[in-house]
């Protein structure tokens, strides 16, 4: 091509020019494709987000022993239709029961244990920790072990 031709234009019936609608209808195609896609996350990701928090947190929690009755009683007290134990699995639940009540009465009473040595060990802590401040206020020669860091 030389400075002295007439620059192409295209004609419109072709072909390069029918490439490039295609293309620029495949594009738009693929762009509402896309916006379908998001608008369907957007909708369905909460939800989808609400029931794996709520599932990882219900796997967390421990499992609560059944009443001996078959059936859990609902909000008002009235036992809920269709919640019963299989008869053959009766005993064996029984009997899972009557071990974790036994490990939750000992899980209480090492709580309620603990608890009420509680204000004994935080005395005898208050007691050792003043007799170190008085230990540092001398001017001897204390092992690095037992000197505190002083935070300023």
């Amino acid at each position: 091509m030389s400075l002295n031709e007439p620059p192409q234009t295209l004609q419109p019936g072709s072909s390069e020019d029918e490439t490039e609608l295609q293309e620029v209808e495949m594009l738009e195609s693929q762009v509402k494709q896309m916006a379908h896609k998001i608008l369907h996350y957007r909708k369905t990701l909460p939800d989808q987000l609400k029931t794996t928090f709520s599932s990882i947190l219900a796997a967390q929690r421990p499992l609560l022993p059944l009443p001996e009755s078959g059936s859990e009683p609902g909000p008002s007290g009235d036992p809920i239709p269709g919640a019963h134990i299989e008869p053959g699995k009766g005993a064996i639940l029984a009997e899972e029961d009557q071990n974790s009540a036994e490990k939750i009465c000992l899980l209480k009473q090492k709580i309620s244990s603990n608890i009420s040595a509680m204000p004994i060990v935080l005395k005898r802590m208050n007691e050792c920790i003043s007799m170190i401040d008085k230990l540092d206020s001398y001017n001897e020669i204390v092992h690095p072990a037992f000197k505190r860091k002083r935070t300023s």
